[in-house]
């Protein structure tokens, strides 16, 4: 019923929104637009309803389609109030024309009815005015508009919420008394603009013109150290106020009294500056001997600092020589506890995921054991292992190799190192180990007596295939593995 009513109190439909051409028998003879809601006149011409009540809401009138056409009979060629009656089949016909949106750039498409219930003056493309700026913009743009855009849209400060308009935004911002200040002196951050003054007054940083500044002094001084200022520019002071004085006392000088007592008044000024003037000079005298004295002293002083700042130096290179001792004899400390000396060593790998993921990512392909040993005063001997492979057994092969290692002994031992190697990796349910034993071939160079930290690595590229690590396996176990070097002792 609504609807009904709130299409009553319109004109007809645009043209452009028929997908076809406008017949004359769907237009309304009085807004040359389609039918809304179609009236039939006693002449037989279709009418909008609401174009037909206003034409008859001043009274009766002469229908103009009737005299267009020289059809004009009197009284039915009369239009008035009641006389004309809803044309529901022509309503029907129009209802059931094919209808497209005229509105640039909406693909809505469906009959002049649906138009009508479901996308007239619900459509997003629609052109409307923003009712504060009266800017032109599609119906869609208007939220985002009256957010972001809109420069007579109100807003909340966000530090006093109070509401303004946003081309207000920078003299408000210099109003505000929330407003966040930051103190030029001590660098506080957010101190309200309300505050600020109080701050000020009191913050040991901030920088205040010198009380001298009438007489000439144009420092700016922290108030802590105001004092210091003072102290250390006493004799400039004494020298400003001294020149500020003799200003005064020549300006008087230059005054020409009428009256005697302007005379005497003038006589007992003059007399008063030059007591001032000779207290002054006693007093900048005083001062600069005060000066050179502490001038002298604070030339001492500064010796002293450079002689323990140069003592400080030292005891902080001596300290750092000794931090790297430590460290040192730390790392030492470290394989001394981790070391075997029977030939027999047992490598354990924890977070083996982690460190297999690094070998394939290129990170770390490569870890060393630390140091075994065959006896206390024997060879001195790692693994090396490429969880990703080396060589013919990269990306296909956990790869284990033996290093013969430079030690503190080897001027005792024979060489070149001619032992028997087992490498074994260690099944965790003790019962299939993968094993694999070498001879040193006594010709290669990993074998010699080293000349550096350690010799090449050798061993077997093809240890373990990786698909065999990569499956079930009793080999990893709370993602670690075990490796076991066994050096044969015979002859040693």
């Amino acid at each position: 019923r609504q609807r009904h009513s709130l299409a009553c109190n319109k004109p007809g439909f645009p043209k452009n929104i028929l997908a076809n051409n406008l017949e004359e028998k769907h237009m309304c003879n009085s807004c040359l637009k389609i039918l809304r809601r179609p009236l039939q006149a006693q002449c037989g011409h279709r009418f909008c309803s609401f174009c037909f009540n206003k034409i008859v809401s001043s009274g009766p009138h002469k229908c103009s389609a009737c005299i267009k056409e020289d059809l004009f009979e009197d009284p039915t060629s009369i239009l008035k109030e009641g006389g004309a009656f809803p044309d529901n089949a022509a309503r029907r016909e129009v209802e059931a024309l094919a209808a497209v949106c005229p509105n640039e750039g909406c693909t809505w498409t469906g009959n002049i009815k649906e138009y009508e219930v479901n996308h007239e003056g619900k459509c997003d493309f629609m052109i409307i005015l923003c009712p504060s700026c009266k800017e032109l913009m599609r119906t869609n743009e208007l939220e985002r508009h009256n957010e972001r855009e809109c420069p007579e849209r109100t807003l909340n400060c966000k530090y006093c919420k109070e509401p303004f308009h946003f081309k207000n935004i920078k003299a408000h911002d210099e109003i505000c008394p929330k407003y966040p200040m930051i103190c030029e002196g001590c660098a506080k951050k957010k101190i309200p603009r309300e505050k600020y003054v109080d701050h000020i007054k009191f913050c040991s940083k901030f920088r205040a013109p010198c009380r001298f500044h009438v007489v000439g002094c144009d420092m700016s001084v922290e108030k802590e150290k105001t004092h210091d200022h003072e102290r250390a520019c006493s004799y400039e002071h004494l020298n400003l106020l001294l020149h500020f004085i003799m200003g005064i006392k020549v300006s008087l000088e230059s005054l020409q009294p009428q009256s005697l007592d302007e005379k005497t008044k003038v006589a007992e000024l003059m007399g008063t500056f030059e007591n001032i003037v000779c207290v002054l000079n006693r007093e900048m005298e005083r001062s600069s001997t005060t000066i050179e004295a502490y001038n002298r002293q604070h030339r001492l002083d500064q010796d002293k600092v450079e002689i323990l700042n140069n003592k400080v130096r030292q005891l902080e290179r001596t300290v750092g020589l000794r931090d790297l001792s430590i460290v040192e004899m730390e790392g030492n400390i470290r394989e001394m506890s981790a070391a075997t000396f029977d030939g027999i060593f047992v490598w354990k790998i924890s977070d083996f995921t982690k460190k297999r993921q690094d070998a394939v990512a290129g990170r770390a392909p490569a870890m060393f054991s630390p140091a075994f040993f065959t006896s206390k005063y024997g060879y001195k001997m790692c693994l090396r292992i490429y969880l990703n492979g080396d060589g013919t057994g990269r990306a296909s092969h956990l790869s284990l190799f033996f290093v013969v290692m430079r030690g503190h002994s080897d001027a005792l031992l024979k060489w070149p190192f001619n032992q028997k190697v087992t490498l074994m990796l260690l099944d965790q349910n003790n019962r299939e180990h993968i094993i694999d034993a070498f001879r040193p071939d006594i010709s290669s160079s990993s074998f010699q007596r080293p000349v550096s930290d350690m010799n090449i690595a050798s061993g077997c590229p093809l240890f373990c295939p990786l698909p065999k690590l990569d499956t079930k396996n009793s080999y990893i176990r709370d993602d670690t593995i075990f490796i076991k070097a066994i050096v044969d002792l015979t002859g040693l």
